[in-house]
């Protein structure tokens, strides 16, 4: 969001061929961020994390298409930006490892659990 690349990601996602079916605008709770981040929650980078994620509000997707969870993180690229190749999202946009451009689900299920923490269902238009 602070480096308006919020457009030129979506564009990633939709020339990629996956169908966005939720999408809206939110700040993030430390409820929300303790949640979602629950298995670094005890590390003691977990500040700087919870730190950046409610500083400003976020983009939230919901996408959907054929074997989508490893495909988007094909697309994005490592989680450390300055590791990332270009040609990804990670490696054009990013710049750091804390302050990531963009987070993706590691499996389906957790996919699940993370439209259900951020949409409520007649937010998802499947």
């Amino acid at each position: 969001m602070d480096k308006k690349h919020v457009g030129n990601v979506v564009d990633r996602f939709e020339q990629a061929g996956f169908e966005i079916v939720g999408c809206k605008m939110t700040r993030l709770t430390a409820a929300q961020l303790r949640e979602h981040y629950a298995h670094v929650a005890d590390k003691p980078f977990y500040p700087e994390i919870e730190a950046f994620m409610s500083s400003r509000p976020v983009i939230v997707l919901a996408l959907r298409g054929e074997g989508i969870v490893a495909k988007v993180r094909d697309l994005l690229g490592p989680t450390d930006s300055r590791k990332a190749p270009k040609g990804t999202i990670r490696g054009d946009f990013g710049t750091e490892m804390m302050q990531n451009v963009v987070h993706a689900s590691d499996s389906d299920a957790n996919g699940l659990i993370e439209i259900a923490r951020f949409f409520k269902a007649e937010e998802i238009f499947a």
